[in-house]
This record gives structure tokens, sequence and C-alpha cells, in this order.
């Protein structure tokens, strides 16, 4: 994995530094057509997510919160 990160690296030099001897030398920069490359940063997967998980404890507390501040909503409303 490590090798193919590096030779796409090299690559997308190689194509940089032969545009800039296009530019240097008035030849016409050839280009492909459509969308440019994704760079090796991008290619990259990303890391999941970790799922979170409530204890049965934790919800339990959340419950207790949130009954609290609805009877304190009540009681400011009366």
């Amino acid at each position: 994995m490590e090798t193919k990160k590096i030779l796409a690296e090299l690559d997308t030099e190689i194509a940089r530094l032969q545009q800039a001897k296009a530019l240097l030398s008035g030849e016409p920069v050839k280009r492909s057509p459509g969308r440019p490359k994704t760079t090796s940063a991008s290619t990259v997967a990303p890391t999941k997510k970790k799922k979170r998980n409530l204890t049965p404890e934790g919800r339990a507390r959340i419950a207790e919160a949130v009954k609290a501040r609805w009877a304190k909503q009540k009681k400011a409303a009366k």
C-alpha cells in the first residue's frame, strides 16, 4: 500500500514538472479533459467513526433530566 502511495505522488510530481517545463519553453500545456485527478491524501479511505452506545444507567439519567426539565417548564407556564 505504501509503495502505491509513493508511486502516485511521484506521478503527480512528474506531471507538475512537465507542465512547468512546457510553460517555460513556450509549448502548449497538455491537460486531460474533465476533473483534475485527486490528490493522494484524498484517496486514503476515511476512518470509520466509532458508534457511541449509552449504558442503561446513562439513559436513565438523561430521562430523569428531561422529565425534570419538562416539569420546570410546566411550572413556569402556570
